[in-house]
């Protein structure tokens, strides 16, 4: 990983960070496939904005961009957004970010087999098994990072392990197809794509009802549409492209501070030493992954 590349994987830990923590708060309040059309479809509207007050003066009309952005809005954010954000009716968001800071060893694990550029060595295989076994530590221990659950539901687990392998999935497909076309218009085809596939289907799977939505539930979809969905998904798209696969995917170790610190503070979820314990053998072994040879 560059120095340069330190400044933006830092934002986009705290963006996506954050976002958590606000998605935490709305899943009591919104049905998680409804919270998660809703965010992309104004996301999509963010980016439309864009091209309607921009010196953009049309949406992107090259055929092969659309081919692939909507594949990628599709299993790349819809898949892996919904089931993150179901995961939170069963853990904090706390223990979500932990479990999806594993997600570079995932990565680079895609990486090797379809990036000629991104191959395993020794070091990158003990990294990845020190992060994966943090991550079986918290399985194990059943920590939910909620004050008023003591055993975790597996449901929440394997939603969160679903996620990451159609993620790092999109990470690799993005930076093995996708290399040579415009970040933004990109992103824009992808937001649409995905909300196109998420919100009917909650329509028809669980309805539209939000009686229970208040206030502050509004607040929280808003800010996660804006810093979590449209400004996020353009900057990890940015850092793909930029700074290759495996240095994008060390977001991963600023997710978990930025969701740990903000669901203590402000949703009372706890911090216990176990998950200490399993962050700190998630974060030796992504280091070691990343760890460059002389």
């Amino acid at each position: 990983m560059t120095i340069q590349a330190l400044p933006y994987i830092i934002l986009l830990g705290f963006f996506f960070g954050s976002t958590l923590v606000a998605s935490r708060f709305s899943v009591g309040q919104f049905e998680p496939t409804t919270y998660i059309g809703l965010r992309l479809a104004l996301a999509g509207l963010g980016y439309t904005a864009v091209y309607a007050f921009s010196r953009r003066q049309h949406w992107p009309t090259d055929r092969r961009l659309w081919k692939h952005a909507i594949v990628l809005g599709v299993l790349g954010t819809a898949v892996p957004m919904t089931f993150i954000v179901t995961s939170l009716q069963y853990q904090s968001s706390g223990i979500t970010s932990l479990l999806v800071t594993t997600s570079p060893a995932i990565t680079v694990v895609l990486a090797h087999f379809f990036l000629g550029d991104e191959r395993l060595d020794g070091k990158k295989i003990s990294g990845v098994l020190l992060a994966l076994g943090g991550a079986a530590l918290l399985a194990l221990r059943g920590e939910s990072g909620l004050p008023d659950v003591a055993q975790s539901s597996s449901i929440g687990y394997i939603l969160v392990l679903v996620a990451m392998l159609f993620g790092s999935g999109a990470t690799i497909y993005t930076r093995k197809y996708m290399r040579d076309l415009d970040s933004f218009d990109v992103s824009s085809v992808r937001m649409v794509a995905a909300a196109a596939a998420v919100l009917p289907l909650s329509v028809i799977v669980v309805g539209f009802d939000l009686t229970a939505v208040t206030q502050q539930g509004y607040i929280a979809l808003g800010y996660a549409a804006l810093v979590g969905t449209f400004a996020g998904l353009l900057l990890a798209f940015y850092n793909i492209k930029q700074f290759g696969a495996t240095a994008a995917a060390m977001t991963a170790y600023i997710i978990p501070v930025f969701a740990g610190i903000g669901g203590a503070l402000l949703l009372n979820e706890r911090i216990t030493s176990f998950m200490l314990v399993g962050m700190a053998l998630i974060m030796a072994g992504i280091a070691l992954i990343n760890q460059k040879h002389r």
